[in-house]
């Protein structure tokens, strides 16, 4: 009996113990969510001195990730919006509105008053409605250090037309998350996916949303079959038949105690309305075939004139226990949806020479402004032009104009550990529209220009060069 009791009561004490604990743990992450909503709100104080609309000629923004790039619904521009970025020191996030003129090949920062709070990984969404819209839903806010994060579940309209912010608020929408996908379909707005993450736990979505533009309200559907397991960084398009397809993501579990595995998804699957039931939706899992892109996440897409999907890039992660490696990817993919066919996009042409890079230490504090250095001298910019053909017969001219590295500020350092050699195969390795350098984010802009051939409308990719910018220690 006295062995019994002192188990019982052992066990006792180690629920008391693990409840306390836990009590702990909670009130320090609202602490942390508490301390994130004040600094947003200071944030926003700030952006509440801004009383009109200010429109300045301006270089190319300066270096950022998880921003959104949309194409203006009337006119031949380009939107970029939020962002985030690392200095090596501390995080720092943008709610800034850039406009890029095609035409012009211009950019523009445009202050408007009361815009959303500063953020990324949220997404973008243009509509023609009303002159011009741009949606924009959720996304998250990081705290300077980047362990602390604070996830939106806002919903906010640009009115392009008139420049000006509002705030929709509408019962009955998604979770605050980041990482999540949308896409208009017809009059709606169709939201897919995300995840959330805090310093105690994380989870990942496979929820389905629906927003009427006509009349503001939110749906969360539940359609018929098998869907995506949860997972963020996928992508999505619409199809010509009025389908969505979902491809790829990310998503991890806890497997033990501390211990998360990650998975890279390459699974597609197509969600379209069900025939003669309104507001049915149901899910279906494809399987095309041809060359297929192999799991990844944090890719692009865009629609091509021909009604393929272009992709582009992304990464896909090798997880142990102990480590994380990164493997970015910059090859290009055709889907045809009428043929639900991959095709891969082929390189033909001579290969660019070789180039010597050198990599240098990690960047100490103070230094991460520091760009690595190409080999002695000053050579002239590289025009490298290729062509890329798919098996479907799309071709794909790619300019890339590669600019003169400036020494200024940046001499070749005696302490670089190694250099090796590397293939220069047109265009770095990218996953969300950035090439990363060590600690430094290169800027810059691929866009598509339409030109006309003979027998099909081929779409051709020009790379319109950036310098190398600084982000601003306080933004």
């Amino acid at each position: 009996m006295g062995k019994k009791g002192k188990k019982e009561k052992k066990g006792r004490g180690a629920e008391k113990t693990a409840a306390k604990m836990e009590k702990k743990v909670s009130k320090r992450s609202r602490k942390e969510e508490e301390d994130l909503e004040a600094l947003i709100a200071h944030f926003q104080t700030l952006d509440a001195r801004r009383t009109q609309v200010v429109e300045t000629p301006c270089s190319p923004p300066s270096p950022r990730l998880n921003a959104s790039l949309s194409a203006h619904p009337e006119k031949d521009e380009l939107i970029l919006f939020g962002g985030e970025y690392f200095n090596g020191q501390k995080t720092l996030l943008y709610n800034e509105l850039y406009t890029y003129s095609i035409r012009k090949d211009a950019w523009t920062k445009v202050d408007i008053p009361n815009p959303p709070p500063r953020r990324c990984a949220h997404q973008a969404v243009a509509v023609p409605q009303g002159g011009g819209q741009l949606w924009i839903f959720g996304g998250e806010f990081a705290s300077p250090d980047g362990e602390q994060f604070y996830h939106y579940r806002d919903l906010w309209v640009l009115h392009l037309a008139t420049k000006t912010w509002e705030q929709v608020r509408s019962p009955g929408g998604p979770s605050g998350r980041s990482g999540h996908r949308m896409v208009a379909w017809k009059r709606q707005l169709i939201l897919f996916g995300g995840f959330h993450e805090s310093t105690r736990d994380y989870v990942y979505y496979n929820d389905v949303y629906t927003f009427d533009l006509d009349t503001s309200t939110w749906t969360k559907l539940s359609p018929s079959g098998t869907g995506p397991t949860p997972r963020s960084g996928c992508q999505m398009s619409v199809t010509p038949q009025g389908s969505i397809v979902i491809y790829g993501g990310y998503s991890k579990q806890r497997v033990r105690k501390d211990v998360d595995r990650g998975t890279q998804h390459g699974d597609m699957f197509l969600l379209k309305p069900e025939e003669g039931r309104e507001g049915r939706w149901a899910w279906t899992r494809i399987n095309p075939s041809g060359a297929k892109p192999s799991p990844r996440s944090g890719f692009s897409v865009a629609a091509a004139p021909n009604h393929q999907t272009l992709l582009f890039g992304g990464v896909c992660d090798e997880e142990e226990e102990e480590s994380l490696q990164g493997d970015f990817l910059n090859d290009l993919y055709f889907y045809d949806p009428a043929r639900n066919r991959w095709f891969a996009g082929q390189l033909k042409g001579p290969k660019a020479e070789k180039r010597r890079r050198r990599r240098g230490k990690r960047a100490e504090p103070g230094t991460a402004d520091k760009q690595e250095v190409e080999g002695p001298g000053a050579p002239e910019p590289l025009e490298v032009v290729r062509e890329v053909v798919s098996e479907a017969g799309t071709v794909v001219t790619i300019k890339q104009v590669l600019a003169a590295p400036s020494s200024a500020g940046r001499p070749a350092s005696d302490d670089d550990e190694d250099e090796e050699e590397e293939d220069d195969d047109g265009g770095g390795l990218r996953s969300g529209h950035m090439e990363v350098t060590g600690l430094g984010i290169q800027s810059e802009l691929w866009l598509p220009a339409y030109a006309r051939a003979t027998a099909m409308q081929d779409p051709s990719w020009h790379l319109q060069p950036t310098p190398q910018l600084t982000a601003p220690l306080d933004p």
